[in-house]
């Protein structure tokens, strides 16, 4: 059949060639978040206190100033803050749902990567016993063994390129995943500061 005539190596350049693409993926969204970290914890300092002497143009202008996902997300609160509680609300929750998107953009594909990298790897594997078994029976006692142990080396090599191809698609991924759900976490905390102080107003008839 034609794979066995073509053999696992173009599965193996294969795989080898969505490694590359998976490395490329990790490197991008290494340098994205952390062009996008901030010390939130300052931040919500001096928001609170900019928000508590009502200089809410410092507040944006701190928002603005920073790169931070949270930071866009309440940023989107400050804007429909003269609405009311819940319109800032509902700006944020639309706000943070844009910056979820752009924090998990290109990590579908180190999961899909991740997951179906094995089997790619095995398929070659298979199709290089497969290759072994073929040889075996085409030739005589005398040089069956080197074609069947060179055919049987190159399947193993493809299981070992998928699981080398697999295992840091997997740990990127999860360490993204965390990643996304600190930021997640911090945005929460830092609306929760916009929010308390635009309930406070609200119920104080300040604003």
């Amino acid at each position: 059949s034609l794979l066995l005539s073509m053999g696992a190596s173009p599965i193996m350049w294969f795989m080898i060639f969505l490694s590359l693409v998976s490395i490329s993926v990790m490197l991008e969204r290494a340098l994205f978040f952390r062009s996008i970290a901030e010390d939130v914890e300052v931040i919500a300092r001096r928001l609170s206190a900019l928000l508590g002497a009502a200089d809410y143009d410092g507040a944006l202008a701190l928002m603005r100033s920073s790169p931070s996902a949270e930071a866009a997300v309440v940023l989107a609160g400050l804007l429909d803050a003269p609405r009311g509680v819940r319109a800032a609300r509902e700006a944020m929750a639309g706000a943070a749902a844009l910056q979820r998107k752009r924090l998990e953009r290109r990590l579908g594909y180190l999961g899909t990567l991740g997951s179906n990298a094995p089997f790619v790897g095995l398929f070659g594997t298979v199709v290089g016993v497969v290759m072994a078994f073929e040889e075996l029976g085409a030739s005589d006692g005398s040089t069956a063994n080197a074609a069947v142990m060179g055919s049987i080396a190159e399947a193993l090599v493809a299981t070992a390129i998928g699981l080398a191809v697999a295992i840091p698609a997997v740990a990127a991924f999860n360490a993204f995943q965390r990643r996304i759900k600190g930021i997640t976490y911090d945005t929460d905390a830092l609306a929760h500061v916009l929010l308390a102080h635009l309930e406070a107003e609200t119920h104080g008839g300040t604003r």
